[in-house]
C-alpha cells in the first residue's frame, strides 16, 4: 500500500470510529442479556472450547451475563490482558467471582493462568456483511488472532453497529460471525 493510500485508510477508520461511538452511546448496554440469549439458544460453541471473552468498557454491549452462563454451563475463560503497543494480547483465565485487576486503556483482566483460546468473543466499532470489523485502532485483535489461525472469531455488538462498508487493510481480519442484541449471523467472506 503507498504512503497516500495508507493516509487515506487512517482517515476513513478514524471517521468511522467518530460516527460508531456516537451510534453505540445511543444504546444500552445490557441489551447484552439478549445477545447472550442468541448466542446460548441458536449458537452454542462446541463443547470443550476453551472461549476468550473480555471485560465490557463504557458503553460497549455488556457480554458478561453470556460469560457468567457459559461458566455455568462448564467452558473454560479466558479474558485478555492488554500489553504494550504492538503486542498481542495475552489470555487469562477467569472465573466467576475472579479479581479484576485494572490494564492498560481502561480495561480490566483476572490474574489467572495464561490460556490458548479456540473460540474469541471480541467488541468492536463496527462491522459488515462481509466480516470486516472496526476496532479502536490497536491492532490488538489482528495480530492476536494471526497467531491464533484456527480459532474462531465471533464479534459482539449492537445490530446498529452494522455499516455498509468497513475500510480494511492488509492486516485486517475477518469476523465468521457476529452476535448482536437481534441476533447471531454468519458473515460472507
Amino acid at each position: 500500500m503507498t504512503e497516500d493510500g495508507a493516509a487515506a485508510l487512517a482517515e476513513a477508520k478514524a471517521q468511522l470510529r467518530e460516527r460508531a461511538l456516537r451510534i453505540r452511546a445511543e444504546y444500552d448496554p445490557a441489551l447484552g442479556t439478549e445477545l447472550a440469549r442468541h448466542v446460548l439458544e441458536g449458537f452454542p460453541p462446541p463443547p470443550g472450547a476453551v472461549m476468550a471473552g473480555y471485560w465490557p468498557m463504557g458503553d460497549e454491549i455488556d457480554i458478561r451475563p453470556l460469560l457468567y452462563a457459559l461458566a455455568e454451563r462448564g467452558f473454560v475463560i479466558c479474558l485478555p490482558e492488554t500489553p504494550p503497543r504492538g503486542q498481542k494480547l495475552v489470555f487469562r483465565k477467569w472465573e466467576p467471582g475472579a479479581e479484576m485487576v485494572p490494564g492498560r486503556f481502561g480495561t480490566e483482566h483476572p490474574t489467572g493462568e495464561i490460556l490458548r483460546p479456540d473460540f474469541v468473543l471480541m467488541p468492536l466499532l463496527a462491522f459488515d456483511a462481509k466480516g470486516n470489523r472496526l476496532g479502536y485502532g490497536g491492532g490488538y485483535y489482528d495480530r492476536t488472532l494471526a497467531a491464533l489461525p484456527g480459532a474462531f472469531r465471533l464479534g459482539c455488538a449492537f445490530a446498529a453497529q452494522e455499516v455498509a462498508e468497513v475500510p480494511v487493510g492488509e492486516r485486517d481480519l475477518r469476523l465468521q460471525a457476529v452476535a448482536t442484541e437481534v441476533e447471531v449471523r454468519h458473515l460472507a467472506h
